[in-house]
């Protein structure tokens, strides 16, 4: 009798039966919570794979796995939050680097690179989408180290095409990362297209739930997964058992609920584009979207984020009074629909002038969209948006 053929798993079954065949000794098809700290050794210079939470816990380490496999990477890492996971990035940069990083990007990264790592003397260039998509006009820069990014930007929607960007870098000798938070690697798997890491606020899509604050870093080589493991090793902002199960459990139902979300977002984009109370809609779903054909060429779909913007300011905190289904909250990723004020929010340690100039002003919406039923959901933005 011949040997089973090996079957090529999808992201779907990865992700379904993620840690499901771990536990050989009792069968348990959901991966334990291995609530350990230290771990016995079986003799001198002997060990279990195991020895201390803060360098690997077995419930973690399936986690990491996972993500790794489906991302296309060499080693994934799992943080204590999003923000430690940028934080150990930025941590392969050294004082006197040169980092060039997409201007429209999350509030909580330009903190961390203005109150920390300018302090301790990294040098942050800012880059405009425009000249991302022109890496020609970028050679007189000068010499440079790393790429930072994301695409969809967070909360204008831009996007900016990942390979070329890491064939401009790579030819530097820099480094590529990716803040793909907002599409996962089941629309877009940037170390496919170039990029060295990838970062996630796995509090956000990869949970899927609200319930969970974590980070992921997935490196492209085994060399640079090893660097970041001994970074966090050496910071420590690991993320604990409890929350990595949490994780594992979300993850097994991201492929439906991203469907479902983006097919909701997309319905809901183009309700909005027609809007008389809208001056502008932000969704790379659309085929006006400028960003459009780059999207469409690297990656599955257009994911369930968008931001628009209203007309008249007195619209904002009356929509926001009346809305009954959406909820007014400063996350994303989620199967509620939440809609917040990223001037106000999310973005507002920005200096002013450059949230303005970014498109990020006091009449702009930034809307995760859920999984409920589509028709609620525009009936409850109908009513807000009344006159």
């Amino acid at each position: 009798m011949s040997e089973a053929k090996n079957l090529e798993i999808r992201p779907e079954t990865l992700l379904a039966q993620g840690g499901s065949r771990w536990d050989t000794r009792t069968g348990s098809i959901s991966m334990p919570i291995y609530q350990v700290t230290t771990f016995r050794h079986p003799g001198l210079d002997e060990s279990t794979g195991f020895d201390y939470a803060r360098t690997s816990n077995p419930t973690r380490t399936v986690l990491e796995d996972i993500l790794a496999q489906l991302e296309g990477g060499s080693r994934a890492l799992a943080f204590s939050s999003g923000m430690a996971a940028v934080d150990c990035v930025l941590r392969l940069f050294k004082s006197g680097d040169t980092l060039l990083v997409l201007e429209d990007l999350y509030g909580g990264t330009w903190r961390l690179l203005e109150t920390l790592y300018r302090n301790w003397g990294l040098n942050i260039h800012y880059l405009s989408h425009e000249d991302a998509s022109h890496p020609d006009t970028l050679a007189a820069l000068g010499p440079f180290q790393g790429i930072f990014l994301e695409t969809p930007t967070n909360p204008t929607m831009h996007v900016v095409d990942i390979a070329l960007l890491a064939d401009f870098a790579h030819k530097a000798g820099a480094l590529v990362v990716v803040d793909n938070t907002f599409l996962t690697a089941y629309l877009q798997k940037p170390l496919e297209l170039g990029a060295d890491v990838v970062v996630y606020s796995a509090s956000k899509y990869l949970g899927g739930h609200n319930d969970v604050l974590a980070g992921i870093t997935v490196a492209k080589t085994e060399e640079l997964g090893k660097r970041l493991a001994t970074l966090q090793n050496t910071t420590g902002a690991v993320l604990g058992p409890q929350d990595s199960w949490l994780l594992i459990r979300g993850l097994k139902t991201l492929p439906l609920r991203l469907r479902q979300q983006q097919e909701n977002a997309l319905a809901i984009a183009v309700w909005l584009s027609k809007h008389p109370a809208v001056s502008e809609v932000h969704y790379p779903g659309l085929v006006n979207h400028p960003g459009y054909l780059t999207h469409n060429k690297q990656s599955h779909g257009p994911g369930a984020m968008l931001s628009f913007a209203v007309k008249d300011a007195s619209k904002v905190s009356l929509l926001l009074k009346r809305i009954q289904i959406w909820i007014f909250a400063e996350s994303l990723g989620g199967v509620e629909s939440l809609i917040t004020v990223p001037y106000k929010q999310t973005h507002a340690d920005i200096p002013e002038e450059t949230r303005i100039r970014l498109g990020v002003t006091d009449t702009l919406f930034r809307v995760s969209v859920g999984i409920e039923n589509i028709e609620d959901l525009i009936a409850d933005l109908a009513q807000a948006l009344e006159d």
